[in-house]
Formats: C-alpha cells, structure tokens, sequence
C-alpha cells in the first residue's frame, strides 16, 4: 500500500515539475520579449539627439576656428577698384613710357566758280582757299598716357565777283544780288593735350583714345563789301576745354593713322570789329556742347620714336 502511495506522489512530484518548467520557460520568454521591446525603445528614444548636435556643434565650431585661423584679405581702396577694368594695367602695353609723339594734320582746297548755279542762288563768281595745318609733339608720361601741345594754324579767303538769289515767281518773287564781297581770315592756336591710350584687349596694333584739349587761341579777319566799298577789321579770342575720343592703327611699328572727333565741351569767343575805321563793336558768345561735331572730325599721322 505504501509502494503504490510512493508511486503517486512520485508521479504527482514530475507532473508539478512538469508544470513548473512549463511555466518559467514561459515566463523566460515574457522577460526575453520585455527586454528586446526595451532595447528598441531605447535605441529609437530622442536621447540620441544630443550626441548629434554635440557632434554638429563640434564641427561648426571647428569651421569657425579654421576661418578665424585664415589670413584676412585686406580691403581694396577706390583706385584699387578702380584698376581692375584694366585701363591702367601694365598688362596692356600700347605706348611704353618714355617715348616721344610726333604727329600732326594738314588740309588744303580750293574752288573757282564761273556763272555757277546751285538751288536758288545763280550766277556765282568766285575763288577761294582754305587751308589748315595742326603739327603735335608728345611725350609718354606714363604707360599709355601722353602729354603734349599741338600748334593750330589756318587760314581762308573768299573772292566773290557776283551772284543772285532768287526767290518765288512774277511779282511775288525776290530778288538779291550781291556784286562784291571779300573776306581774308587767319586763325592760330596752342593747346595742351592730355592723351590716354586703351587697347582693343591684348592688340598692340588697333585701339582707342581720348584727348582733352584744353585750348587759347586768336583770330584776325578783314571783309570788304558793296560798291563804295566798306570795309571792316575784326579780332577775336578763343578759348576751349573739350574732350575728342578717336581710333588708332598701327601701320608699322613707329608710324600710326589716326582719326579722332570733337564730343563734348565748353568754349568762350570775343569779338572786336572796326567798320570804316570808324565804328566798333563787340561779341561775346559762350557754349556747353555734349554731342558729336561732325565739322570736327579730324584724320593724321604719327611718329612713335
């Protein structure tokens, strides 16, 4: 009887064990979950975002010591600025410092009418000149900068003998005549002329410039008209500071053409008359140009020695 007891509680003895085991590895498996869920939560929580901005900040603080260590570029003045257009720069050679200028311009014509007719003036009589001369002489200041004076000279007469000027038909119409008329008149001038050459990009040959002239001159005339003839003397005063851009080419190595035109500037004139030796007047006239003066324009040759 005690055996077979013996045998049921063993037996009772492995099925709690049974059960017991059952339960902890269950409850292993519980406790095993928790801490996987744990660990995920832990690896996705924001507390990880410290270390980044530390790591972040670390390297902004780097950069800032880095620029702070680097040299610090000075800061360009106006004229510094200024030449980096390249006007100035030595790069661009056209006219090397140190050489001499010589140039100048020269024009003469010429007419004679006979009974020549044109529009609504007919029957002229007449001969006539006109004649100019400008010689130059320059020195290079500068790398593509001269300084010089120009000497101006010219000088024109007019003989008329006749001519008429009609106007409208019958009776409606007007008629001028004019039977004589004589005007001489020579003019001279000296200027100084400050001159800064830019080349076409790195050409040695093609380019332009800019003068500015700045100009004191005088004049002389004598004009006769009418029969009795009257007469009257004239003297003048000039003075003009413009500024006339122009193009140059390279011929040869020493010899350039140039043309140039009068753009822009202010100019004063005086005039004293004497009529019959008798009476005087007088003129003066001031002006601001700012456009192109096509009667200016201007064609010559120069000596780079």
């Amino acid at each position: 009887m005690r055996h077979g007891c013996g045998k049921a509680v063993e037996t009772v003895s492995r099925n709690a064990m049974k059960r017991l085991t059952h339960f902890e590895m269950r409850k292993l498996k519980l406790l095993t979950g928790l801490l996987l869920l744990s660990a995920a939560a832990t690896a996705a929580a924001p507390q990880a975002e410290p270390s980044v901005t530390a790591t972040c900040g670390s390297a902004a603080a780097e950069r800032v010591t880095s620029v702070a260590d680097e040299p610090q570029q000075p800061v360009k003045t106006v004229n510094q600025r200024r030449a980096e257009r390249g006007i100035s720069s030595v790069s661009n050679l056209f006219v090397p410092k140190g050489q001499w200028v010589f140039g100048g311009t020269i024009s003469y014509s010429t007419h004679n009418n006979s009974d020549y007719d044109v529009l609504v003036i007919d029957d002229i009589t007449s001969k006539g000149y006109t004649f100019k001369v400008s010689p130059m002489i320059g020195y290079a200041l500068g790398n593509n900068s001269t300084l010089g004076v120009r000497f101006i000279y010219g000088r024109t007469l007019l003989k008329l003998d006749g001519a008429n000027i009609s106007f409208g038909d019958g009776d409606s119409s007007t008629d001028l005549s004019v039977d004589y008329y004589y005007a001489l008149r020579h003019s001279y001038s000296l200027a100084a002329v400050y001159r800064r050459y830019i080349p076409f990009g790195d050409s040695k040959r093609f380019g332009i410039f800019t003068d500015i002239q700045l100009l004191f001159g005088g004049s002389q005339g004598k004009y006769a008209a009418d029969s009795p003839i009257k007469g009257t003397f004239q003297r003048g005063f000039d003075f003009e500071l413009g500024v006339s851009p122009g193009l140059i080419a390279f011929a040869t190595n020493n010899m350039a053409v140039e043309v140039n035109v009068g753009m822009m500037g202010i100019g004063y004139s005086r005039v004293e008359q004497v009529r019959n030796q008798v009476t005087t007047s007088t003129r003066h006239q001031s002006a601001m140009n700012f456009k192109v003066n096509l009667l200016s324009i201007g064609l010559g040759v120069s000596f780079y020695l």
